[in-house]
Parts: C-alpha cells; sequence; structure tokens
C-alpha cells in the first residue's frame, strides 16, 4: 500500500512502514512545510492515504468535503515511537481493505473507521 506521512508522523513509523514493504512517501522529505491543503492535495495526486497526528484533516474532509484515497489520523500521544509504530502496522494489517476510501482513527485500545470517500 502507499502512504504519505505528514511532518508530525516519527521516522520510526515510516521506517517500519517501509521495511514492512510498504511505500510511503513523507512530507518531511518532500516538501517540508506545506499547507494541509497542499498535503491532501499531494495525497490525491500521489494516490496515496494519508497517515497524521494532525486532527485539522477531519475538519477539511468533513465540514470542507475534502477527498482523499483514505486519512489514518494517529491518536497515540505519549506512547514512544517504537510502541506507536507498532500500534499502527497490527492496525494497517488488521484493516488494510477498510482503510481504503475511509478515515480511520487509531487510538492504543481500538481503531474507528468512518467510511467517507468513495472512488468513483
Amino acid at each position: 500500500m502507499k502512504f504519505l506521512a505528514d511532518e508530525c508522523i516519527d521516522r520510526q513509523i515510516v521506517d517500519r512502514l517501509r521495511h514492512d514493504g510498504h511505500t510511503v512517501l513523507c512530507v518531511a522529505e518532500m516538501e517540508p512545510g506545506i499547507s494541509d491543503q497542499d498535503v491532501l492535495n499531494l495525497v490525491n495526486q500521489e494516490d496515496a492515504i494519508l497517515l497524521t497526528a494532525d486532527k485539522d484533516f477531519g475538519e477539511l474532509v468533513f465540514r470542507q468535503d475534502r477527498a482523499a484515497p483514505g486519512i489514518v489520523l494517529v491518536r497515540l500521544a505519549g506512547l514512544s515511537a517504537t510502541t506507536k509504530a507498532e500500534i499502527i502496522i497490527a492496525a494497517i494489517e488488521d484493516h488494510l481493505a477498510e482503510i481504503l476510501w475511509s478515515f480511520t482513527v487509531i487510538m492504543p485500545d481500538r481503531v474507528r473507521i468512518r467510511r467517507k470517500f468513495f472512488n468513483d
């Protein structure tokens, strides 16, 4: 699967996803400092699923009706980067088919998936 990691995603998470065979583009490596609007444009251009810890993307997709191939909101504050990576990898493996075209929230004790986007 192809992901775009927002700047707020720990490097260890990016490295672990790459190690597990996923293609991971990284905003910090490509265009650091770009706006959330530009991040969404890049996600759509690259046909990638966005990994972010920025809750503002919920505003963009639910209130402003922006589309994306999928958004994964990481809500794992206070955990080590290694623990975050393990939780994210497990959630992606368990819900791979469901996260495409959805808004997914990964929390320490659960994964919430809301079907939001439709591949026209």
